[in-house]
């Protein structure tokens, strides 16, 4: 009896002993990703979205591509999804990540695209690129091109809105419907520092935060704080060379908005103050078939922050069989 007792005592015993072993291994690697969430925040956060987007069926590929003083540029980009494809264009300063509130929710009924610009996300740097809009929009039209992507919905996020306009007015006969998020490409009066962009001080940080986000955020914890500064210290040169093309207004859009012909939404963040959402108001008077969706609630980062809200109304601008033309809302929070 005391043999058969035993035994249930020994199996707890080794139990205890291989849960305890378990345990012991895991520490180092639980100190390895806290040690890197130190050191590395936004490669963990880059690392989150596309780990998000791979159980969405959304997955990354590489390709290359060639177009006006660019050759053979190494592309980075997502793809998931059947159906149509519709193409999404980042902003400044930004990476296809950025779409990944939006992207698992169009891949339902449409095959998405979203690719880094040169200069951007994990895309090849060209030293020799301007970076101005105009190269940036050859590039997108390169990609589609490569991928024979020879009918598309395209989106552009902020300055990626831009290029997505001067895409459409390219090549219209390539644009289903576009789709801007609050977006540049007409002039307005910049009241900020253009030189925020590149922040590398925690007071430029707080400033562009102010500016991205609906209202002011906490601060940036210092961790997070050095290696934005480390990394805009290795890369922040695309972004001066892409802010120094748009401020000389050679590629604005003023006076040619009217030109385009195919369904458009235009969606914006009430409390965007970076491009305050006047000007999408002005986009879309230029453009009567136009329909812009104003959200209370939101700033700048409104298709990230609040793709939940701004999901249905993508979805229903793209499925629905003829778009509502010249129509106006604001959707309260």
């Amino acid at each position: 009896m005391g043999t058969i007792a035993a035994a249930p005592r020994r199996r707890l015993q080794t139990g205890r002993r291989i849960v305890g072993g378990i345990l012991l291994a895991l520490i180092p690697v639980v100190f390895g990703v806290l040690v890197f969430a130190v050191l590395r925040p936004l490669t963990l956060i880059w690392m989150a979205a596309e780990t998000r987007l791979f159980f969405a069926g959304i997955h990354s590929e590489y390709t290359r591509i060639s177009c006006a003083d660019l050759h053979n540029v190494r592309v980075h980009y997502y793809v998931g999804g059947s159906g149509n494809p519709v193409v999404l264009v980042h902003g400044l300063g930004g990476r296809a990540d950025d779409w990944a509130g939006l992207m698992p929710r169009i891949s339902r009924r449409h095959r998405v695209y979203a690719p880094d610009l040169p200069g951007y996300g994990r895309s090849d740097w060209p030293r020799d690129a301007t970076y101005s809009i105009s190269e940036q929009a050859a590039a997108v039209e390169a990609f589609m091109d490569n991928r024979h992507l020879n009918r598309v919905d395209l989106g552009g996020w902020s300055m990626g809105g831009w290029v997505a306009m001067k895409v459409a007015l390219d090549q219209p006969q390539r644009i289903r419907r576009l789709m801007i998020f609050d977006s540049a490409g007409i002039r307005f009066i910049v009241n900020w520092d253009p030189s925020l962009f590149e922040p590398d001080t925690p007071e430029k940080l707080r400033k562009l935060n102010d500016l991205l986000m609906p209202t002011p955020p906490p601060r940036v914890p210092g961790f997070i704080a050095r290696h934005i500064f480390q990394y805009v210290g290795r890369h922040g040169w695309v972004v001066r060379r892409n802010m120094d093309s748009m401020l000389t207004g050679k590629d604005l859009l003023d006076g040619r908005l009217g030109e385009l012909k195919m369904p458009m939404l235009i969606v914006w963040g009430k409390q965007d103050h970076l491009i305050p959402w006047t000007v999408g108001e002005e986009i879309h008077q230029d453009v009567p078939q136009s329909e812009l969706e104003i959200f209370d609630g939101c700033g700048h980062l409104a298709p990230g922050q609040c793709a939940g809200r701004i999901g249905p109304v993508v979805e229903g601008f793209l499925d629905e069989p003829s778009p509502i033309p010249g129509i106006s809302a604001e959707i309260g929070r």
